[in-house]
């Protein structure tokens, strides 16, 4: 099985989400009560191709990623009121993120299982991304994330500012 550079093997999980309703708390709480850290901070942005069930939205996210170990930790936070894949339960866990060189199989197979596109985006890397909802079966939806050189190099740098992190400057703003 292929190896992401930070250890993971490519399809499997590769990040655990959650919805927040406050970024710089949560990510308080993560640092304080876990050592969790640094959380790389992309803010306030609209995602510019995202379709939430099949409609253009223009929700207004933020979202932090850090490494605990070798896997991924990611909160988001919705802005507004617009309809989107977050908003649709609360806060807390929402998903679980698998990145795969097999994007359209993969996309073709939970379809098959029965589980609907609940969201679809491009990464600025270019990644593709699908969340599919998986909560008829499963305590959170799966995000697949399309393989890509560049978005393996963006997620190995968010690994490598977490090796040996001594706790200094807990939010780097992107």
């Amino acid at each position: 099985m292929t190896q992401l550079v930070w250890g993971q093997p490519l399809g499997s999980i590769i990040q655990f989400a959650y919805v927040v309703e406050d970024t710089e708390r949560a990510i308080g709480e993560w640092v304080d009560r876990l050592g969790v850290g640094p959380w790389i901070v992309r803010e306030r942005f609209a995602p510019p191709t995202g379709l939430y069930r099949g409609a253009p939205t223009k929700a207004i996210f933020t979202v932090s990623r850090a490494f605990s170990g070798r896997t991924m930790v990611e909160l988001i936070e919705q802005h507004d009121d617009s309809p989107s894949v977050f908003n649709e339960r609360g806060p807390g866990f929402h998903h679980w993120g698998v990145m795969t060189d097999t994007f359209d199989a993969d996309v073709a197979l939970y379809r098959a299982l029965g589980y609907d596109e609940a969201f679809n985006d491009t990464l600025p890397t270019g990644s593709r991304v699908t969340y599919v909802d998986a909560t008829r079966d499963l305590p959170g939806m799966i995000e697949l994330v399309e393989h890509t050189d560049a978005q393996e190099r963006v997620y190995t740098g968010y690994y490598e500012a977490s090796v040996g992190w001594d706790g200094s400057d807990p939010i780097r703003r992107q």
